[in-house]
């Protein structure tokens, strides 16, 4: 069975995913709207710049992350004369780590959900004198509903699942930066399989159950609504 260990590594771990997709789907909306709007000829830097974190080994992001956000990084210096401290080894630099590796987890289905409605709904609102966030808020958003559903439940999903940066960044501090991915390899290292087995089998059901839900969702409905 758990332990009081494992159970305060699973509350750290969903506390770091919710607020990690709160603070994704904030920054990744209007990065996505740009994204799936825009012409600019920067649009295909910034598209392999959000999905880096896709193809490159977690442990290298975390490392870069370690030094920037370390004492003697750009990112650590300013948070240093900002009273606010370094971040490695805190909850802060879990969070940090986060956004940027399960970033584009919210970011591609939001845009593809943006991409998909087309022009005629803006045109319709822009007919009708809606502002731009009338628009968006009015308009978007509820035709780009299932891509808010899928960004969100695969931003927090992906968090859960973090094992490399979260370690690199976070380190192994009880009650602090130990999340569920860490302590099941604490488990394995000192033998104590039968903990492991419960920890893993929990994160397996959890991320079938995710899928299943997911993608049943979106069997009836598609990414995005288009009008007709």
């Amino acid at each position: 069975m758990l332990n009081e260990a494992d159970i305060a590594t699973l509350w750290l771990t969903f506390k770091v995913a919710s607020l990690a997709t709160l603070i994704m789907l904030m920054l990744g909306t209007p990065l996505a709207w740009w994204l799936a709007r825009t012409s600019s000829r920067f649009k295909g830097i910034c598209n392999a710049l959000v999905a880096l974190p896709l193809v490159l080994p977690p442990t290298v992001l975390g490392f870069y992350l370690l030094v920037m956000l370390g004492p003697k990084g750009p990112v650590g210096r300013l948070t240093s004369e900002l009273g606010w401290g370094t971040l490695p080894f805190t909850f802060g630099g879990l969070i940090v780590a986060s956004v940027l590796y399960s970033l584009p987890f919210v970011v591609q289905p939001l845009q593809a959900s943006f991409a998909a409605i087309g022009r005629q709904p803006l045109e319709a609102a822009a007919t009708l004198r809606a502002g731009p966030l009338d628009t968006f808020f009015n308009v978007v958003v509820p035709l780009a509903k299932p891509g808010f559903m899928t960004a969100a439940i695969l931003g927090f999903a992906h968090t859960v699942g973090e094992f490399g940066v979260v370690l690199m960044v976070g380190g192994n501090i009880p009650d602090k930066t130990r999340v569920v991915s860490v302590q099941i390899y604490n488990h394995v290292e000192a033998l104590e399989y039968e903990q492991a087995h419960w920890l893993a089998g929990g994160l397996l059901l959890f991320s079938f159950t995710v899928l299943l839900v997911l993608y049943s969702a979106l069997k009836t409905h598609p990414v995005a609504h288009q009008l007709k």
